[in-house]
């Protein structure tokens, strides 16, 4: 298959999708956007937790060493 033919049928089956409408789309997107957020903001305290913890960790393990 050649690389036009290969376009040629990606462009035949964009038309034969059927697209969601607007009003459908929207609310899609907002949970989508506000579920990424909500991860990130978990993520990002998880991240902060683990770096006081390994950090504290660290702090006694170097009295240890002395």
């Amino acid at each position: 298959m050649t690389v036009k033919k290969y376009a040629q049928e990606v462009v035949k089956e964009g038309k034969r999708v059927r697209w969601p409408k607007r009003e459908d789309l929207l609310p899609a997107i907002v949970v989508v956007v506000l579920t990424a957020a909500f991860f990130a903001a978990i993520l990002s305290l998880e991240d902060v937790a683990v770096g006081k913890l390994l950090g504290a960790l660290e702090q006694v393990f170097a009295t240890f060493n002395q």
